[in-house]
């Protein structure tokens, strides 16, 4: 039996201003109707049950996504990031405490493309016999141009069948000279970052090259604590783990590692420009979605979410338009929007982290007007989601529902608000709101005070489990 492993820890900066870092692009759906986390497990096809290693931050995302195709899941907590070797081990020990270290792990990315779904399941069906022998084995993407932008494997002789090779050397990322050299020799790979190996085959590997990698491993898994979906490890111990990749760890030095070409269309979607290479264009080379209007326009992706964008006379342009952050970038120098996001990091701009629209696990809520004493929200909560008992010490709220039906808590009282009615919660008064319908329940609220930050929110009671 294979168990798949799906790494979702990445922040996919150079993907601003859709993905940030507390909506990542595995959680965006920029290849399909679906997220690519969602579309990750799709191409598994039929499997029972799936390990996700997600970022604390992005728990309530990845199980909502998970219960919206209905896969069943257990979502590992890294309450701090430390690479794919540790976030790997947290799985494969997890295997070996519940008896199936010789089950193979499927190591994946979150935010993978594959196209050619096909291919991609024979190349897991060739790779299950050779992990399940013990070897280490990774896919190596049969390279379609000379690409500065990724690692590469390169092959050696041939392993046991016409399927694997042994593995000569990975290289890092070359320049576009020796990227050409490496297509022109037919023995490159651009490392995918996609493996097989049976759970205790990895342990054992790690413990002999990085033994400090693992016993930081040990020590946080063996107090984990359930919560809800999730899992979590010991946090304290896990900081303290060193931070490496699984290449740097195991694959580069073990000797068991082979690699299977894979030729399934894939891409890391790492820039706007490798999701341009994606998606089909016009007969002027152009990708337009929303509202878009491009005259003598050419080779160019235009892509806005709730108002019309226009452009005229302009090729080879980036333009990503959302409520709070426009881009407009050179299309050639498209990689260089990491600048972008650093800066604004630095500045300490919310437009790095978080959109105007946030997610919290009952529901959502835009921030669609702000002044110095006042802000308006559109609230949107899910059927029987309920938010915390709380109150606030600078701001009262005023709450005017506009569909469904709200359940409304104010201290001891406890009422019903229906379409067009409204309540006011005054400062410091005990609060909570649920939606006890089976459609969503739709409000304005308008802020008013002092001070108006979201940590101006004193939790009591909480079914999430936040503080």
């Amino acid at each position: 039996m294979i168990f798949p492993v799906i790494l979702s820890g990445g922040s996919g900066t150079r993907l601003w201003p859709l993905s940030r870092t507390q909506y990542p692009k595995q959680f965006l759906p920029l290849n399909n109707d679906i997220s690519m986390l969602q579309e990750t497990v799709a191409r598994l096809g039929s499997v029972e049950h799936v390990n996700l290693i997600c970022n604390e931050e992005h728990r309530f995302l990845a199980a909502e996504q998970m219960r919206v195709i209905n896969q069943s899941c257990s979502i590992f907590l890294e309450p701090v990031g430390r690479n794919t070797a540790p976030a790997i081990a947290l799985a494969a020990l997890d295997a070996v405490n519940k008896g199936k270290g010789s089950e193979c792990l499927l190591i994946l990315a979150a935010d993978h493309v594959i196209e050619n779904e096909a291919a991609f399941q024979t190349a897991i069906r060739k790779a299950e016999p050779l992990a399940s022998a013990g070897m280490l084995v990774t896919f190596g993407i049969v390279p379609q141009h000379p690409e500065t932008g990724y690692g590469y494997i390169q092959a050696s002789s041939e392993y046991e069948t016409s399927s694997a090779f042994n593995i000569k050397q990975f290289v890092e990322k070359p320049d576009l000279g020796t990227a050409k050299s490496y297509l022109e020799s037919g023995d490159f790979y651009w490392n995918s970052g996609m493996f097989m190996f049976r759970a205790d085959r990895y342990i054992e590997e790690l413990g002999k090259y990085r033994p400090d990698i693992l016993q930081a491993c040990e020590k946080a898994i063996s107090t984990t604590a359930q919560d809800m979906d999730f899992i979590r490890v010991n946090a304290e111990a896990f900081s303290l783990c060193p931070d490496e990749s699984v290449d740097y760890a195991v694959m580069e030095k073990t000797e068991s590692a082979v690699v299977i070409p894979l030729d399934a269309g894939w891409s890391d979607v790492g820039s706007w420009s490798a999701l341009w290479d994606l998606k089909d264009k016009d007969s002027e080379g152009n990708i337009s979605e929303g509202d878009v209007i491009a005259l003598e326009t050419k080779d160019s992706l235009i892509m806005s979410k709730d108002r019309l964008v226009t452009t005229l006379g302009v090729s080879d342009l980036i333009v990503i338009d959302t409520p709070d952050a426009l881009l407009v970038a050179d299309k050639k120098r498209i990689q260089n929007v990491k600048k972008i996001v650093t800066q604004l990091k630095d500045a300490g701009r919310k437009e790095a982290f978080q959109h105007r629209e946030v997610y919290r696990p009952w529901g959502k809520y835009d921030s669609i007007d702000m002044g110095a004493r006042y802000q308006v929200k559109r609230i949107t909560v899910k059927p029987g989601a309920k938010l915390s008992l709380q109150k606030h010490h600078h701001r009262a709220e005023h709450w005017i529902v506009v569909e469904g039906t709200a359940r409304v808590t104010k201290g001891d009282e406890v009422f019903l608000v229906t379409e067009n009615q409204s309540t006011y919660i005054p400062l410091g008064e005990v609060h909570c709101l649920e939606n006890p319908g089976k459609v969503d329940l739709e409000l304005i609220e308008i802020q008013s005070g002092s001070y108006l930050g979201e940590d101006d929110i004193v939790r009591l009671e909480d079914r999430y489990g936040r503080v």
